[in-house]
């Protein structure tokens, strides 16, 4: 090597791989809480139910998971990537479109998720409840298809602005709020289980509630 040549930073070492016991407790515990959770769902289930189950110390199950909304994080996550890339996709796929075939095609796609996913989302968005009041903030899922909806009402009004209807157009990031909120679990199984309204027809609903007819 020249005698001149900085000398390459030494490169961060790759991560240490899982011990074999400790992924066989991961492996242990995601099997069992998901069993437990679809037998009797999230909210009924406590961490040491979990624990007994699976057979491992309170301890081992604490270590891993702060609480039940990191472990239904852990076993949701490939699941979200692939709703997300699949978002992602249908908007690329359909930018032609206008915003609201594609807004509308977003709520279909996420709601379809939640119908086949309900009970791990409930574990996952259960992580914002449990710090009130203390704060305010979402987690990642929240303002991911935040940003993805303030993008596509963005959109829709800069559409209304140009055809000069003479309306104001709502402010876009409140009214993303109030859609997630009304997409959320608590206002989905509240349609579903009080109101009876099929999955089918919560879409529709939300559809004509927040997307301004062309």
């Amino acid at each position: 090597m020249n005698e001149t040549e900085p000398m390459n930073e030494a490169e961060p070492a790759p991560p240490r791989p899982e011990r074999r016991d400790a992924a066989e407790n991961r492996q242990r515990i995601l099997q069992t809480a998901l069993d437990l959770f679809e037998r009797h769902g999230v909210e009924q289930v406590s961490m040491n139910q979990i624990a007994t189950e699976a057979k491992i110390g309170p301890g081992t199950l604490y270590r891993r998971y702060r609480n039940k909304s990191e472990l239904c994080l852990d076993l949701i996550k490939d699941n979200l990537v692939q709703v997300f890339d699949d978002i992602e996709a249908y908007l690329e796929e359909n930018r032609n479109d206008s915003p609201t075939v594609r807004l509308r095609g977003l709520i279909v796609l996420f709601m379809r998720f939640r119908e086949k996913k309900a009970q791990l989302l409930i574990g996952v968005e259960d992580a914002s409840s449990q710090n009130r009041p203390k704060s305010r903030t979402k987690g990642p899922l929240y303002n991911e298809l935040h940003d993805m909806l303030v993008e596509l009402l963005d959109e829709i009004a800069r559409d209304a602005a140009r055809d000069g209807d003479g309306q104001i157009p709502p402010n876009s990031i409140f009214k993303a709020d109030m859609l997630l909120m009304a997409m959320s679990s608590d206002a989905y199984f509240f349609q579903r289980e009080v109101r009876g309204y099929t999955s089918e027809q919560i879409v529709e609903q939300l559809c004509l509630t927040f997307i301004p007819l062309a």
